[in-house]
């Protein structure tokens, strides 16, 4: 490294642009493959030679939705919706290679390609192999996305199974190739296909003749893991449950693929929900309306969720003619989402993060969700809960707390703990918690609390109270302007942050008066003063959510948006919905209102004092309410 690119110790942490990374070793004793027979198919499956062994055998009695289900997860752990240029430098490389290996056996030309990936391009492996979980009652995959926007769980109950021979419980890696995915297509109803997961699975070559087990190392960025154990231990926080059929799902998979999405218009999914009324799902930007079919929305509160990511839901296709029900598992407008496909023996969880690696605003926000680690409260908790794991193996918080002679609250604050360390799975389809250690060694936790060293420096200076936001203007249409104040003494000086965030939480326009941001723009990322400022934001929307209703008499800045759909008139094609914005402002209170879709008419209003503004304002919002508005401001 020369002296110009290496960072010397004294640095600043905000000027670092190094992304740590997690070494992790995988090792097979085979290429993953599917022998296909006359009469019988022999799917070998092998695992990873580096850690404690698993395995498990049988003969699968419905092997086309096995097979139409790991196709839906390769789909997903191949998947990256990140905006990548033409390149042909890679595809060239690639074809070179591929004559160089033309004679080569199947374990050689995948050893081959292990080995000039570390020499050429050592960053492709930025993604773990598939995490494979046997336990007494399923076998379980886990996968991530490489853009960290996505993350699948499938589940095959073992009566699904012929089993032969005993289960050996635990987790490990799997090799999942282009070749064992293009094996899988192979698998018929009328051939029998059986399954074997091992260490060794069952050997196609003789001892002598055996290969040498294949080989590689990930360098595993410390961002993508962190998003893993997000994601999913985002499932364990409370959540809206709605069910809708699958044809409801096929409607909205088409319509996106026979329709590109827009420029400048809307990317997500409105799902309105009305007590007693079937749940409504509304693509943007076309205003579709899709009427759910699968029975009234059982919840007790109206609600108005905005989601995005809908692109990544192609990735069920395959699986989605075997579905019977599909529950969608909502957090909030912004947030994560979870689909639970449910076909029989074999469950499928898609959970969506609604944003990939470079929506860092939106990312941000979603950190406030989820407990940091900061120490080890409750330790003596976690330690028992875990132990009681590996004897149960899978069990629900109330058998654990039983056990455990723990607190229920102090149990669930363990094992979303525990989630977030990699220790335990949280199984949503069945609201259960499965012992599942994510790698084989200790994960450094320490690293992952923070991305990168710019984040650790904004969250201590929005601890140190050294953020404030001198001002924001949410404008409808184009989103929410925000000019922050940060205040760093050891520099002696004020920073001037500004942010312009669109409705899907995406950055519009942002700088800062940093030397590293004049230098790099957002090249690199945002400036430590950002992320800061963002941080303050998203605090300052949870404390004005938690406060509505219960402490009306403190807010004096707050913006609300309310829906309503209109009955269709007689003769009249489409549905239309009335759109009406509140935005309070101190003394000042502003209404906009009108179809959605259309030039909002504006109409701004001037109180003598603080009190006066803000009860007009509550008492608009208690009308829109109490005339079935929905109020989609939330997130």
């Amino acid at each position: 490294m020369s002296e110009e690119t290496k960072e010397p110790e004294s640095s600043k942490p905000e000027e670092q642009l190094t992304d740590p990374r997690t070494p992790v070793r995988l090792g097979y004793a085979g290429a993953s493959q599917l022998e296909a027979g006359e009469r019988s198919s022999k799917l070998q499956i092998f695992a990873n030679t580096e850690r404690p062994p698993v395995r498990a055998e049988g003969a699968l009695k419905q092997p086309l939705l096995v097979r139409e289900a790991l196709s839906a997860l390769y789909e997903v752990v191949s998947s990256d919706f990140r905006y990548v240029p033409k390149d042909r430098t890679a595809y060239l490389a690639y074809m070179r290679l591929k004559k160089q290996t033309a004679g080569q056996s199947a374990w050689q030309a995948q050893q081959a390609y292990f080995d000039w990936l570390a020499r050429n391009d050592p960053s492709a492996w930025v993604v773990l192999d598939p995490v494979v979980t046997v336990h007494p009652d399923k076998l379980l995959f886990e996968v991530f996305s490489k853009d960290e926007g996505a993350y699948a769980q499938m589940a095959i109950d073992w009566s699904a199974v012929e089993r032969s021979g005993d289960l050996q419980h635990g987790t490990t890696n799997i090799d999942f190739s282009k070749a064992l995915f293009d094996g899988v297509q192979r698998i018929r109803s009328y051939r029998e296909t059986k399954l074997t997961i091992g260490t060794d699975a069952v050997s196609v070559a003789s001892d002598a003749a055996r290969p040498p087990v294949i080989e590689k190392s990930i360098q595993l960025p410390d961002s993508w893991l962190r998003g893993f154990l997000q994601v999913q231990a985002a499932a364990t926080l409370p959540t809206t449950a709605v069910r809708i059929a699958a044809i409801d799902l096929y409607n909205v998979l088409r319509h996106l693929r026979l329709n590109a999405d827009k420029k400048q218009g809307g990317r997500g999914v409105r799902v309105e929900l009305v007590p007693g009324e079937p749940p409504r799902l509304v693509l943007e930007p076309w205003e579709l309306v899709i009427a759910t079919s699968a029975g009234p929305f059982t919840g007790r509160q109206p609600a108005l969720v905005r989601i995005w990511g809908r692109r990544r839901l192609g990735l069920l296709r395959r699986l989605l003619p075997f579905v019977e029900t599909v529950d969608i598992h909502l957090l909030g407008s912004g947030l994560p989402s979870f689909y639970v496909l449910r076909a029989g023996p074999v469950t499928f969880t898609l959970g969506l993060s609604g944003f990939t690696s470079a929506n860092w605003s939106q990312a941000v926000g979603f950190d406030q969700l989820l407990p940091r680690d900061r120490g080890d409260e409750a330790a003596a908790t976690l330690s028992a809960v875990l132990k009681q794991l590996g004897e149960v193996w899978v069990a629900t918080a109330e058998e654990l707390a039983t056990a455990t002679k723990k607190p229920i609250a102090d149990v669930r604050a363990a094992l979303q703990k525990a989630c977030q360390h990699g220790q335990v799975m949280y199984d949503l389809s069945q609201d259960r918690y499965r012992l599942r250690p994510l790698l084989g060694g200790a994960i450094d936790l320490g690293r992952l609390v923070y991305r990168n060293a710019r984040e650790k420096v904004a969250h201590d200076l929005v601890a140190k109270g050294a953020v404030k936001i001198a001002s924001e203007n949410r404008i409808y249409g184009v989103g929410l302007e925000l000019t922050g104040k940060v205040t760093v003494t050891a520099d002696r000086r004020d920073y001037r942050p500004q942010l312009t965030l669109d409705d899907d939480g995406r950055v519009r326009g942002a700088e800062c008066t940093c030397a590293f941001y004049r230098k790099h723009k957002l090249k690199e990322g945002p400036c430590a003063h950002l992320i800061a400022l963002r941080i303050a934001q998203a605090q300052e929307e949870e404390r004005r959510r938690q406060a509505r209703g219960a402490e009306r008499g403190t807010i004096t800045l707050e913006t609300r948006t309310y829906a309503r759909r209109l009955p269709v008139a007689t003769g009249a094609t489409g549905e239309s919905e009335e759109i009406v914005q509140l935005s309070l402002d101190r003394q000042r209170l502003r209404i906009r209102w009108g179809p959605r879709g259309s030039k909002l008419r504006v109409q701004s209003f001037v109180f003598g004092s603080v009190a006066e503004a803000r009860a007009a304002f509550f008492e608009r919002v208690d009308d829109l309410e109490a005339r079935g508005f929905l109020d989609g401001s939330a997130g």
